[in-house]
């Protein structure tokens, strides 16, 4: 049952104000989702991505890391493009390292469903958006 509701200003102030997502999954595969929607939050949003994967694979032309811990830069939102199974280990992550590089944000992609991590993640001040992609946002609310 979820009982997470994702506000729609949250929504639309994340796809709006120019940041640098973390995106957790992204690879170089260019198959899997996570390519292809953050390929449009940087070319469609206008954000900077910084690609976060098992391997620490580059990938859009930019160096990728195996975990937000070995992030350098400052990231705002944290894009989760994990199963749900997995997702509350990076929300956790995400939670730790969010004083050290600024994160305001994480982002449960479209079915990544974690009631428990989304609860934690805002019990420590980030927003939360959960079970929806900010390639289906973006159109629908016109940005």
């Amino acid at each position: 049952m979820t009982t997470h509701q994702n506000d729609p200003d949250t929504v639309r102030r994340l796809l709006t104000t120019p940041a640098t997502w973390a995106v957790v999954g992204l690879s170089g595969n260019r198959a899997r989702p996570a390519y292809g929607v953050s390929q449009y939050v940087r070319d469609g949003l206008g954000m900077t991505i910084v690609p976060v994967n098992l391997r620490g694979e580059d990938a859009l032309g930019v160096t990728g890391y195996r975990r937000l811990a070995d992030v350098p830069a400052p990231v705002a939102v944290v894009d989760c493009f994990v199963n749900s199974q997995r997702v509350g280990e990076v929300v956790d992550d995400a939670i730790a390292e969010k004083d050290r590089l600024g994160i305001t944000a994480v982002w449960l992609q479209l079915g990544v469903i974690d009631e428990a991590a989304a609860a934690r993640a805002a019990a420590a001040g980030l927003e939360v958006v959960m079970d929806t992609c900010p390639a289906i946002e973006g159109p629908r609310l016109g940005v």
